[in-house]
């Protein structure tokens, strides 16, 4: 198969997890460095799906990738493509296909519970997780969920988390982090970190018992990833881990 395409947006919010799931099924792909002047691809000859990671820039910001992102999600819209955003990335799907970015009423930043929104779409993609999930967020803006799609996933401080249309998946909460991850953005926020409160999370809060909080996020991580990579799948199952 041809590459996957994975937008980085900024040196530290790489694809994380989501790579050793490619690892796992020997799926290749092509990091695209837009935090290093990469260019954004003008087609998709080349690439069997899109990935768009976060980043602490809004997509309502006046930067040219962003246009050019946005077209290409709309391109891949027209084409049936698989694409997948992380927060910033999901608010990119979202506006590409017509919804808005706006300022959430908090910053919601750390482990937060989030909620399963029931419907036949959330069985599809959820399958038997459990109704409530821990996930990791670090979001100022959120996304409206665009015509056509549908809510998967909500959370107390921000009550859209998730959606899905067609083979498009756009997530708010970041399901790709690993533990160095979470260490590594904390330690470069430390004025995010200062005043915390019910929905931003101390470094000391969101490190610990951070080994389990891992653990159990890979858990919906990989639920998500493999349904989101079941077109890439010759009998539509994932293989087995080598």
């Amino acid at each position: 198969m041809k590459p996957l395409y994975i937008f980085r947006h900024m040196e530290h919010e790489g694809p994380g997890y989501f790579t050793e799931v490619l690892h796992r099924y020997d799926l290749p792909y092509r990091l695209i460095h837009i935090d290093q002047g990469d260019a954004v691809p003008g087609n998709l000859n080349d690439t069997s799906g899109l990935v768009f990671m976060g980043g602490d820039m809004s997509v309502n910001d006046p930067l040219p990738w962003i246009e050019e992102e946005l077209a290409l999600i709309r391109l891949a819209a027209r084409q049936n493509m698989p694409v997948l955003g992380h927060c910033l990335g999901g608010q990119l799907i979202s506006k590409a296909l017509g919804g808005k970015v706006i300022r959430n009423p908090v910053k919601e930043i750390g482990w937060h519970a989030a909620q399963r929104v029931e419907s036949p779409a959330a069985a599809d993609w959820l399958g038997d997780l459990p109704q409530e999930m821990e996930m990791f967020h670090w979001h100022g803006e959120t996304f409206i969920i665009p015509d056509g799609a549908t809510r998967i996933l909500q959370s107390r401080y921000c009550s859209n988390q998730a959606f899905v249309i067609g083979n498009m998946l756009g997530l708010q909460c970041h399901v790709e982090m690993t533990a160095d991850m979470v260490r590594e953005w904390a330690r470069r926020s430390p004025e995010e970190l200062a005043h915390a409160s019910g929905s931003v999370q101390s470094m000391a809060q969101m490190t610990q018992n951070l080994p389990a909080r891992i653990n159990d996020l890979r858990e919906v991580a990989d639920r998500l990833y493999e349904r989101w990579l079941r077109p890439f799948f010759r009998s539509g199952k994932p293989r087995h881990a080598h």
